[in-house]
């Protein structure tokens, strides 16, 4: 049996993927299987694929003859049928430092209540441009799962990218599916479901490429207020599941409010309504709704005045 299943789901990125498959071929660790699964592409995904159908490392073939619609489906298809003790979603866009399942797998050496282990990851615009890179102060560092909720969870999803990360099978059964349901926030909400069964493994070093589209999910969804909603919604899960104090729920719900009162002007203005609506609830009481527009206000007309 491997130790790793790599899952690669593809749509449409021919001309990424052979640098896909061939940067996980080049591991220097060598114990894992590649599952391919082309979720109806129209391009020349499947050609290239077929390349590698004798490849000894390559176990699953799979073309669905329908779009999904949802990279979740394929992602549960791929965990369905992996062989592997530990999963890493590697999107068929991105690549990866022949070393990246090397320094992941030592964070589950490192401790045996490890759930997943993941490293730092360049953010890649036009080919061949870094925008941006995030950045860890540790080189490696193990973090209890409260307290990664906490500190690295509430404001941003510091898991941005399912490719920068290798994680263990048998939690999945014991998370809710719901995350599924969501459009932009559904892999943060995974992180969160995962990091409550133990520890997390940050390693500072970049390892990952993970390139950025222009027509992604990411930028549809902040054009729609999509995000808030769906952010709103699970910063209320977590605090009523009791993961986070009301302290931290208020430093959070001030810091999405601060960045929906920048964009707000941009949403149609039923969508604002809609969205302000749900501001208005806040899920802890000691959160006041009113209070925070004023600090958002402030901060907004601050940093315009810059």
């Amino acid at each position: 049996m491997p130790k790793v299943s790599v899952i690669i789901p593809n749509y449409n990125h021919s001309k990424y993927l052979v640098q896909r498959i061939e940067s996980i071929l080049d591991q220097t660790y060598q114990d894992f299987e590649i599952i391919i699964l082309d979720d109806c592409s129209t391009d020349q995904s499947r050609s290239i694929i077929e390349g590698y159908r004798l490849n000894p490392k390559v176990t699953e073939i799979i073309y669905n003859e329908q779009n999904s619609g949802s990279t979740f489906k394929q992602w549960e298809k791929g965990i369905s049928i992996a062989h592997g003790e530990l999963i890493w979603i590697a999107e068929s866009d991105d690549w990866c430092d022949p070393i990246i399942l090397e320094e992941l797998i030592s964070g589950f050496d490192k401790d045996e209540n490890c759930i997943f282990s993941y490293c730092q990851s360049y953010c890649i615009q036009n080919v061949n441009t870094i925008s941006w890179q995030s950045q860890h102060p540790y080189l490696s560092e193990i973090v209890e799962g409260h307290v990664f909720i906490k500190n690295y969870m509430l404001k941003n999803n510091s898991v941005f990218n399912a490719s920068m990360v290798l994680w263990k099978k048998e939690v999945y059964k014991s998370i809710p599916k719901d995350f599924t349901d969501y459009k932009f926030c559904g892999d943060w909400l995974f992180w969160i479901e995962l990091a409550r069964h133990g520890t997390i493994h940050i390693s500072g070093k970049l390892l990952n490429y993970f390139r950025k589209h222009d027509q992604d999910v990411s930028g549809k969804a902040t054009k729609s207020g999509l995000n808030y909603k769906e952010i709103l919604t699970v910063l209320n899960r977590i605090y009523r599941d009791q993961l986070i104090t009301d302290a931290d729920y208020n430093n959070a719900f001030k810091y999405h409010l601060k960045a929906y009162w920048k964009d707000r002007n941009a949403l149609e203005p039923l969508i604002s309504k809609q969205i302000e609506q749900l501001f208005k609830n806040p899920a802890s009481q000691k959160t006041n709704y009113y209070k925070a527009v004023l600090s958002a206000i402030w901060y907004n007309r601050k940093d315009h005045d810059h």
